[in-house]
């Protein structure tokens, strides 16, 4: 229970092509995260799945029955939004049971369902308290609650943080990936967040402009990048592009090479350059340099460094870590 299969999944608005031909399978189990910019079209790919806005065209399956024609109450899906979407007027308890109370579910069923997920997210001592009495990240914990109650085949999850405070988010992220080990559900999960989707997914599927980008592990993604798209979108700071011309490399127009795979030296290195900005993290220290051979570039290093604005440095790309990409943008082998 909980695969699904989408064939040629398109989304137009007029004449505006939202979704482009979207092709996926997604395993029972699987924790699959849609990334990309605002605008590439995965919030609208996941209210597609969940029948709240209809495809134009193509095949959506769950569990090998194909569902464009079936009412989202039936398709077997629980959908956690950003908003919490919760009843102000109704306990935590009921906000939960709500929608199996409305399916007819016998309440010895709704406690004992209930129960379970509020051991599961530690809301025990807050069933009798309304949302407003909640922090935010205890309202969001009674949404995810109200959608693990329903035991549904896929869990859809339509950025859920993003209302979060830094340390909020990364608790209940956390709290989310031991849930998807203990359901062992299929989940699939909307972000912009590039950290959420890394740390969170077993497989990224990376959309722009409503095409499929890359579909694969997030080591993958990071080692591996289809395209220039890919390679930037995913790594913080991004990827370094430098035009292969300016590198005598003849059999590509663009080299790459990820700020963590440079390393830096005051004595020599392959591409000397003077530093524009330093930005100290703590456990990083990040050196934008300027190049007259390869341009403006980032360095990423572990640790505490210290180098000035207008110091002379040189940069090394690390062996076998710099990749190589053609006229049309796509990664050569």
């Amino acid at each position: 229970m909980g695969s699904l299969q989408l064939k040629s999944v398109r989304k137009s608005f007029g004449s505006v092509d939202v979704l482009k031909g979207i092709d996926l399978d997604v395993k029972d189990g699987e924790f699959v995260i849609f990334v990309g910019p605002s605008g590439c079209g995965k919030s609208t790919l996941l209210r597609i799945i969940a029948g709240l806005d209809d495809a134009t065209s193509g095949s959506i399956t769950i569990d090998g029955a194909e569902v464009v024609s079936v009412p989202p109450a039936k398709r077997g899906i629980a959908m956690v939004f950003q908003s919490y979407a919760l009843y102000p007027h109704l306990s935590v308890k009921d906000n939960m049971g709500l929608g199996l109370k409305q399916a007819g579910t016998p309440k010895a069923e709704i406690d004992k369902r209930i129960d379970r997920a509020s051991a599961m997210l530690s809301l025990e001592k807050y069933l009798a308290r309304r949302p407003a009495e909640l922090s935010g990240g205890q309202r969001q914990r009674v949404a995810i609650g109200r959608a693990i109650v329903r035991e549904p085949k896929l869990f859809l999850f339509d950025e859920p943080l993003s209302n979060l405070d830094a340390a909020l988010r990364v608790n209940t992220r956390l709290e989310i990936a031991r849930l998807h080990r203990e359901l062992k559900a299929t989940m699939i999960y909307v972000t912009h967040d590039q950290v959420e989707a890394m740390t969170l997914a077993d497989k990224i599927v990376v959309l722009d402009a409503g095409v499929v980008q890359q579909v694969g592990s997030p080591m993958e993604l990071y080692n591996r990048p289809a395209n220039l798209f890919v390679a930037g979108f995913i790594g913080s700071p991004g990827m370094n592009f430098i035009d292969a011309a300016r590198l005598g490399v003849a059999d590509a127009r663009t080299v790459g090479v990820r700020p963590e795979h440079l390393s830096l030296s005051r004595e020599a290195g392959e591409w000397q350059g003077k530093v524009v900005h330093v930005e100290h993290l703590g456990a990083d220290t990040i050196v934008y340099l300027e190049s007259d051979k390869v341009g403006t570039i980032t360095a990423r290093l572990f640790g505490e460094h210290h180098y000035e604005p207008g110091e002379t440095i040189f940069a090394t790309p690390a062996e076998g870590q710099t990749h190589r990409f053609d006229e049309n943008g796509h990664a050569i082998r």
